[in-house]
């Protein structure tokens, strides 16, 4: 649990993941230390950029974090920012990293809670903003995909 001592606002992004949004994911009932849960994945290896004679590598986009329902099957995509920015403040580059993973549900997080949104939610109620300790369980984020998808007994077995 984070020292209620430390100033949220003078702590790093990375330690807004350590101390805040980590731990809230953990306690949801996410295997952090499994395939459940991997951080700074890469979603692209960065653009070549010719010039002239040379070319190099860009930077390449990488999630802070992204969430598995099964080996290989990402679910969710959580984009974390330090304390300054609104919780909201990662939802855009997180909807971008969804887009290119094709994941339903994305994050964002500051520490201070969650902005949840849901794109199988009706136009107008995609995002929910979530208490920092009410991240959705694994089971539950499975279950929303699997309605929605509308999978048979059949394509379970697979």
């Amino acid at each position: 649990m984070p020292d209620d001592s430390i100033n949220i606002y003078e702590l790093s992004e990375a330690d807004i993941r350590t101390k805040y949004i980590t731990p809230a994911i953990q306690r949801a009932g996410w295997d952090v230390s499994g395939y459940q849960l991997r951080e700074e994945y890469s979603i692209t290896a960065g653009r070549i950029a010719v010039q002239g004679q040379t070319c190099r590598r860009e930077k390449p986009h990488k999630a802070d974090y992204v969430l598995f329902s099964k080996p290989n099957k990402p679910i969710a995509v959580i984009e974390a920012k330090d304390a300054n920015h609104p919780v909201g403040g990662g939802m855009q580059q997180a909807l971008e990293y969804a887009a290119m993973l094709d994941v339903p549900f994305v994050f964002s997080s500051n520490g201070q809670g969650f902005l949840f949104h849901n794109q199988y939610a009706p136009q107008g109620e995609m995002e929910t903003a979530l208490p920092k300790d009410n991240f959705p369980s694994p089971e539950t984020l499975w279950e929303m995909y699997c309605q929605n998808e509308a999978f048979t007994e059949d394509q379970f077995k697979v």
